[in-house]
């Protein structure tokens, strides 16, 4: 066995817990689907040897459209051990976007149910590199498609040989981005890398075995079995967290009582707004993940009346090509950070977790060849965020431009990877997120970074949300504040509304020049955790108001 596969890790806490529940899928109204941790173990390494023997075989590749389900699971560390790479690729990012991304993976295999065949061929998704296709649903298997099951029993024909292939260094995975900033690119993961992440998270969260973690994102349900947690999948579409049934999550979390949860912020401002008008508690959670974009300060406060004195939220900050890198937890947040926030200084995103090193450098759009501390900003100068780890993926997939300019070439094989944020470290040690770096604005009359303008004005009482975008006229780059209202406001608002952002935006020095304020119905937002926001559809929308 291969102790560097992070499939390795399933199979040893399952030789600790092999009747711990390792993935429940909620129900309560009956008895509910699950894999103990032996199951979950035995049936991955069958499965392993299955795909093998229908000739999936180490280091080929292979896309998975499987909805998150004890399949999902059993099929992920199935390609683990057999030592093939996973293609991640998020259902919701649109058929345009999975196309191009599965011509750039070039998968050899595609595994998924009805619909995602049934799309498969319609668009002809990696039609010229699939030599094997492989479906969850029986009654949709045809021509050269294998069943599952099948797959299943070729691996319980096959000699009881160790299935677990691959090393630290081997590839286990291209997960692709959410494309919410661009087009969405392939990180490529090692199994270190995966093994850093698991590490990273339970060292940083205190996470113990047996606890019970409701998982509303399909990557982070992942980490659960290897945890020794039990991964509880609740009824949910998962490509719209920000639509959930809140009131099914609060009864899943009271009745199976989970200790745990990984929700975005659109996911938990929706259920703490129902949990605040239904007078609701969870007292079985001991601690709340939230990622995904920046977290409001009032989400924090709603959420956290529904907890115990004491569980806090906690709010890592990262990416797809780098998780966990920073964390800070809700009591922070409202007791010191939150009034800064508001001031227009920021989001804090606290400090790097252990193993991780994080930097500030001069902001550029260029790329840079080689490290150097001259790059180095001191506290307080805002620049673009850098890391270095081993949760860090090397590269991008079949993308060698976006590769040369997202990584900085360190010493001894190191390397700095640029994550496209803008931010900057206090005097305490603390990273404050400022925004993306292509979503400010440059002109001749400054730089506006998003996140410190679009705080200033959402204090508002009546305002949900704000978004700083950049737009043309009489040649010139001005600043424009797209604002979404809450829920009960409306037309009759706008004047009075737009009269008292211009005061707030007066307070500040680096809001004061911002005098234009267009109102939209609904900001678009990301597929992936719908909570960040579309500024570039919202800046096309604006140019068509400014003259």
């Amino acid at each position: 066995m291969n102790s560097a596969n992070i499939a390795s890790r399933l199979t040893a806490i399952a030789a600790a817990m092999p009747d711990h529940p390792a993935v429940v899928m909620a129900s309560v109204d009956g008895a509910p689907q699950q894999y103990t941790l032996s199951e979950l173990d035995q049936r991955s390494t069958v499965l392993g040897r299955g795909l093998q023997q229908i000739g999936l075989l180490r280091g080929m590749r292979a896309v998975l459209m499987v909805p998150p389900g004890l399949d999902f699971f059993a099929l992920v560390f199935a390609l683990f051990k057999a030592g093939v790479v996973l293609v991640g690729i998020d259902p919701g990012m649109g058929v345009k976007h999975i196309g191009k991304c599965l011509a750039e993976a070039g998968p050899d295999a595609f595994i998924g149910n009805g619909r995602a065949h049934l799309a498969r061929r319609l668009a002809g998704w990696a039609g010229n590199t699939l030599k094997i296709r492989i479906s969850t649903e029986a009654l949709l298997v045809h021509g050269r498609t294998i069943h599952l099951q099948q797959v299943f029993r070729r691996g319980m024909e096959a000699a009881a040989q160790p299935t677990i292939a691959g090393d630290a260094h081997d590839q286990a995975a291209i997960l692709f981005t959410s494309g919410s900033t661009g087009v969405p690119k392939g990180a490529a993961y090692t199994h270190g890398n995966f093994s850093a992440q698991v590490s990273a998270l339970q060292k940083t969260f205190a996470i113990a075995r047996g606890e019970i973690d409701l998982a509303t994102f399909p990557l982070f349900a992942l980490f659960g079995p290897v945890l020794g947690m039990t991964s509880l999948i609740p009824r949910m579409d998962f490509t719209r967290p920000g639509t959930v049934d809140a009131a099914r999550i609060v009864q899943t979390i009271k009745h199976y009582g989970a200790t745990t949860m990984f929700g975005s912020p659109a996911l938990l401002e929706r259920v703490a707004r129902w949990g605040a008008a239904n007078h609701q508690r969870l007292p079985t959670l001991k601690r709340v993940l939230c990622a995904g974009a920046p977290v409001a300060p009032a989400t924090l406060e709603r959420f956290g009346a529904m907890l115990d004195p004491g569980t806090r939220i906690h709010t890592p900050y990262g990416a797809t090509e780098a998780l966990p890198v920073t964390t800070i937890a809700s009591d922070e947040v409202l007791r010191e950070t939150r009034s800064l926030t508001d001031q227009g200084r920021g989001v804090c995103v606290g400090r790097p977790v252990t193993g991780m090193t994080v930097k500030i450098i001069r902001i550029t759009d260029a790329p840079i060849a080689a490290w150097s501390e001259e790059l180095v900003l001191g506290p307080g100068e805002i620049g673009e965020i850098t890391v270095q780890g081993p949760q860090v993926s090397a590269s991008y997939f079949h993308r060698e431009e976006a590769t040369r300019l997202a990584k900085i070439a360190g010493g001894d094989n190191t390397f700095f990877h640029r994550m496209g944020d803008l931010g900057y470290f206090d005097d305490r040690g603390r990273l404050w997120f400022c925004g993306r770096k292509s979503q400010r604005i440059e002109s001749v009359n400054g730089t506006w970074f998003t996140i410190p303008c679009e705080a200033v004005f959402n204090v508002h009482p009546k305002v949900r949300r704000t978004a700083l975008v950049g737009v043309s006229n009489h040649g010139y780059r001005v600043p424009v504040i797209c604002v979404e209202l809450e829920a009960g406001y409306g037309k009759a608002d706008y004047h009075s509304v737009r009269r008292e952002l211009a005061e707030l935006g007066g307070r500040f020095q680096h809001t004061e020049s911002i005098r234009d304020f267009l109102f939209h119905p609904g900001f678009p937002v990301d597929i992936r955790h719908n909570a960040k926001i579309g500024r570039e559809q919202l800046g096309k929308w604006a140019e068509k108001f400014i003259a």
